[in-house]
């Protein structure tokens, strides 16, 4: 037997271009009672939680690696922006939301509640 998860979308923007990213490609929005980040990394879209699950810091004040890894700003905790594990070995990982690009624009998906 196979579970699939079944998604909630809710839409974030027109189109990627219409995100205002800033300096470091990372944005922090608020979407369906939840805050999250939206970060931009070789042209693909990944969004993940608003705090580091290792000490509560502000992921958006943190960067984007040239690996592709979130870094927290606190401690410099790395995590894979496609699948939230924690890369650099302490142990924590972070919550990550699949992101739809469709014709009428930008989607990120929470898992729905039955």
């Amino acid at each position: 037997m196979t579970l699939s998860k079944e998604y909630q979308w809710h839409f974030i923007a027109a189109s990627k271009e219409a995100i205002d990213f800033g300096k470091y490609d990372i944005v922090q929005i608020g979407i369906a009672e939840k805050t999250i980040c939206i970060a931009k990394f070789k042209d693909n879209l990944y969004a993940y939680q608003s705090i580091c699950p290792h000490a509560g810091a502000k992921m958006v004040m943190g960067y984007i690696d040239a690996q592709g890894n979130a870094v927290c700003p606190l401690h410099r905790f790395k995590f894979a922006l496609k699948n939230g594990y924690n890369v650099t070995g302490e142990g924590y990982n972070m919550k990550v939301y699949p992101i739809e690009i469709r014709e009428d624009g930008v989607y990120v998906g929470f898992i729905a509640m039955p």
